[in-house]
C-alpha cells in the first residue's frame, strides 16, 4: 500500500482546552511569510512554545530572525488535546529502560523528567503564567494482580539500586491502595509528585511573550515540504500553502506529522489517534486530591485529572478501540470521534470511584487528538542524520509534557551555540541516530499484534 503522508487534518474538532481560544489563536505576525529566516520552527505546540522561550533567553537567539509555522491554529495539535498532566515517570518506564539498556541511562531519563516538571513549575511561577497549574500527587492504581506484582518488582529493583528519582515514589498495597486512592478494586498503587495544567493557556503565554520579543508567528500556514538538500547559499527551502521560505536552520516540532515532511520518519514516528473527555457534576462532587492513572492490565489504562471547578478530564478508553487498527494506527483524523469509544466515559466516575455512585457525574465533551508514537518508545531529539542544519524534537509517545521543556532548552543550545548533543543536558537515549532510523523495531505494531483475542481488523 502506498505511503500516505500524515499531514494535519484541516479542521480538528474542539477540545475542552480550546473552548475559549486566545487572541493569538489565528495570529499572523505579518501579512506574508518572510522570504528568508535564520531559524524556522515547524509546529506551535508545547515543543514550539518551549523552543521560542529558550531561544529568546540567549543573547545569540535575540539576535536571530525566528519564524514559527503552524498548520492550523495555535496549540491545536496534541498539546491542546491532551489530558492536562505534568507527570514524570520515575518507576514504570524507568524499570523497562533499565532492563533493555542499562540502569545508568534509565536513571538519567527519570531524573530528567523530574527536573523538567520542576522547571516548568518554576517557569510558570516566575513568569506569572495564568494556566491553572497545580502541584499535586499522582496516584497510579493497578487493577490486575499480575501487573501490579510486575510493577512492584521493578520499582523495588530501582530502589535497591539507589535510583534517586524513586525516593519520592511510595507504594501502597491491596486494601490500603483502594482506601487511599478511592478506586474500586485497587490491587496496588504508586504515589509521587506531579502536576496538572491548562496546556493551551501555557502555550498561549509562551507565544505572547515571544511575539513581543520579535518572533514571526504564522498560523494556518501548512508546510507542504522541506527540500532534500540545502541550496548553494546554505538555506533549506520550506514550501508552504502560502508561499516558500528559506531557512538557515530548521527545527521540526511536528510530532505525529513528522513523516509528512521527512520521509525517513515513516514507521519511526507513528500517528496514534486517541480520545479524551471532560466530565461534570451537577452538585459539589467528592474531593479528588490527586491525579490518577487506572491500569487495567499491561496495555490498557486511563488517566485523569481533577479541575478546580470540580470537573474531571479523563482520557484513555483503549479497551474500546485498540483491537481495531484503523481506528488509531496512522490515523490523523482529529475532526471526528472514535465511534467505538465515544460513550466509554459515560458513568466513568460512578464505575471506578468510591463515593461517586450518586454524584450525577455526566460526560460533557469528548474529543480526539493525535499523538506521535516513536517506534522504539523513545523521543527523537537532536540533529537529523544526513540533514545538516535540521533538528528534531518529536515522537514523545504520549508522554511529552514531562520531557519537552528541558529538551527544547538543550536543542536551543545546539542551535544557538553549536554545542554537542552530549553537552545539551538531554538524556543520551533520546538522541536521534542513524542506527535508530535504520532499526526495524516497531513496538506499536507489536502491541497490536500481541493483544488478546486480536481480530486483526
Amino acid at each position: 500500500m502506498a505511503f500516505r503522508k500524515p499531514y494535519p487534518h484541516p479542521q480538528g474538532m474542539p477540545s475542552f482546552w480550546r473552548t475559549s481560544p486566545g487572541e493569538l489563536d489565528t495570529f499572523r505576525s505579518s501579512e506574508n511569510i518572510p522570504q528568508t529566516t535564520d531559524i524556522a520552527i515547524i509546529g506551535a505546540g508545547f515543543s514550539g512554545g518551549s523552543l521560542v522561550t529558550h531561544l529568546l533567553s540567549t543573547e545569540e537567539g535575540r539576535g536571530k530572525s525566528i519564524l514559527v509555522l503552524e498548520a492550523r491554529e495555535l496549540c491545536s495539535g496534541a498539546t491542546g488535546r491532551n489530558g492536562g498532566h505534568m507527570k514524570p515517570d520515575a518507576y514504570n518506564m524507568t524499570s523497562f529502560l533499565a532492563s533493555k539498556f542499562n540502569l545508568t541511562m534509565a536513571a538519567e531519563v527519570a531524573e530528567f523528567e523530574v527536573a523538567n516538571a520542576k522547571a516548568v513549575e518554576t517557569y510558570i511561577r516566575d513568569s506569572g503564567v495564568e494556566c491553572e497549574y497545580f502541584t499535586t500527587r499522582a496516584v497510579d492504581v493497578q487493577l490486575s494482580e499480575s501487573h501490579n506484582a510486575a510493577l512492584r518488582a521493578g520499582y523495588k529493583s530501582l530502589q535497591d539500586e539507589g535510583v534517586a528519582a524513586t525516593q519520592d515514589v511510595f507504594y501502597m498495597d491491596g486494601p490500603d491502595a483502594e482506601m487511599i486512592s478511592g478506586i474500586k478494586g485497587a490491587k496496588g498503587a504508586f504515589s509521587y509528585t506531579a502536576g496538572h495544567v491548562w496546556p493551551y493557556k501555557m502555550i498561549h503565554h509562551m507565544f505572547s511573550q515571544a511575539i513581543k520579543s520579535g518572533i514571526n508567528l504564522q498560523t494556518n500556514t501548512p508546510v507542504i515540504s522541506v527540500s532534500d538538500t540545502r541550496d548553494s547559499q546554505g538555506y533549506w527551502e520550506i514550501r508552504t500553502a502560502r508561499g516558500n521560505v528559506r531557512a538557515k536552520q530548521v527545527i521540526m516540532a511536528t510530532n505525529a506529522y513528522t513523516a509528512a515532511l521527512l520521509p525517513e520518519y515513516q514507521d519511526k514516528i507513528i500517528p496514534y489517534r486517541a480520545i479524551c473527555s471532560h466530565i461534570v457534576t451537577p452538585n459539589p462532587p467528592p474531593i479528588l486530591p490527586n491525579t490518577y492513572t487506572i491500569r487495567f492490565n499491561e496495555w490498557d489504562f486511563d488517566y485523569l485529572i481533577p479541575r478546580a471547578d470540580g470537573s474531571i478530564v479523563v482520557g484513555g478508553a483503549r479497551r474500546a478501540y485498540l483491537q481495531h487498527l484503523d481506528d488509531w494506527y496512522g490515523n490523523v483524523d482529529d475532526s471526528s470521534l472514535i465511534k467505538r469509544a465515544e460513550n466509554y466515559f459515560d458513568g466513568y466516575m460512578q464505575r471506578h470511584f468510591r463515593g461517586w455512585e450518586d454524584s450525577g457525574a455526566v460526560t460533557d465533551q469528548v474529543w480526539t487528538g493525535v499523538m506521535g508514537y516513536s517506534s522504539d518508545r523513545l523521543p527523537r531529539i537532536g540533529a537529523v542524520p544526513g540533514r545538516d542544519g535540521i533538528f528534531i524534537m518529536a515522537g514523545f509517545t504520549g508522554h511529552g509534557m514531562p520531557q519537552i521543556f528541558l529538551a527544547a532548552k538543550g536543542i536551543s543550545q545546539m542551535v544557538m551555540k553549536g554545542c554537542s548533543y552530549s553537552d545539551s543536558g538531554i538524556p543520551a537515549m533520546f538522541e536521534e541516530t542513524e542506527a535508530r532510523l535504520s532499526s526495524k523495531e516497531n513496538f506499536v505494531m507489536d502491541l497490536y499484534n500481541n493483544l488478546p483475542l486480536n481480530p486483526r481488523i
